[in-house]
């Protein structure tokens, strides 16, 4: 019987969109604007109490809720009891919004002071921050629905993208190898977090689906014309019982990514002692 047949459909609910696709976008808004809301530079209470941090928080549980696609500012103004003209004193619009949400929640993934181990090795620390960033987006389903290419730059970003690259200084990395490291752990976090987010919303169990189409299948897939995936795709299914494995796929990528950054260390470190070797000898 197959179990798994590679492109074979999954029968996917999710509950929102925006966990599949891309719905919002930070720096869509007016630049200077979201850096002085992001900075808070000219921050005000109103007479109800209101106020900027208030309607972010309120902002980020209702996204939390339904995603950002079903956000919008009169249904954050039924959520804080106020009008929707209310809000607009304090943020121009959802773009800003989005920038404010998404400073809020990575401001706070290493609020603690001991998330990250300062002394140990660089790649314990690299897998504390993949970590914080998965539960993040465990937290916050919302986030795989907004497009962060273009940064909010408030002090949550950028307190967060600091302790991380601070995680690979000192490694003999240049500046560059440093960010695209951290770019390649935490985009292999994300696209495994759409994984799961897959895999729990689903309407029927992965064993009632396979039980359902593996017959069906197993008659329609001739093994000697899908060689690979027959026997890869059976072993696969077996294994997991299920189209695949989020956390394995998860521990997987991250542990083959960080063997190949260690051996570009060792790599640029030798070359760097070789280097020197070959200068002093010359200057004698």
């Amino acid at each position: 019987m197959v179990h798994r047949t590679v492109g074979c459909p999954r029968k996917v609910v999710p509950l929102s969109r925006q966990e599949f696709e891309v719905v919002d976008h930070t720096g869509r808004g007016d630049p200077l604007q979201s850096l002085q809301l992001l900075w808070r530079t000219h921050t005000k209470t109103g007479r109800s109490g209101l106020s900027l941090d208030a309607i972010v928080d309120a902002a980020v549980a209702l996204a939390s809720e339904g995603g950002t696609d079903s956000l919008s500012m009169r249904k954050l103004a039924d959520r804080l009891h106020v009008g929707a003209m209310s809000l607009y004193a304090y943020v121009p619009g959802k773009a800003e919004l989005i920038d404010l949400m998404v400073d809020r929640v990575n401001g706070q993934v290493y609020e603690d002071p001991d998330a990250v181990p300062e002394d140990g090795p660089w790649r314990q620390a690299i897998e504390v921050v993949a970590a914080r960033n998965r539960d993040l987006l465990a937290r916050h389903r919302w986030l795989l629905g907004v497009d962060e290419s273009r940064p909010a730059l408030g002090p949550g970003t950028l307190t967060k993208y600091d302790v991380e690259l601070a995680t690979l200084a000192g490694t003999g990395l240049d500046d560059v190898e440093i960010d695209l490291v951290l770019t390649l752990v935490l985009q292999h976090v994300r696209s495994t977090a759409r994984l799961s987010g897959a895999e729990t919303n689903v309407d029927t169990s992965e064993g009632e689906w396979w039980s359902t189409a593996g017959p069906l299948l197993a008659a329609l897939v001739d093994p000697t014309r899908f060689p690979h995936a027959t026997r890869v795709g059976t072993a696969a299914g077996e294994e997991f019982q299920a189209a695949t494995d989020p956390r394995r796929t998860y521990d997987f990528g991250l542990a083959i990514i960080l063997d190949g950054v260690e051996q570009l260390i060792e790599r640029k470190t030798y070359r760097t002692a070789t280097s020197s070797r070959t200068d002093e000898g010359g200057t004698q």
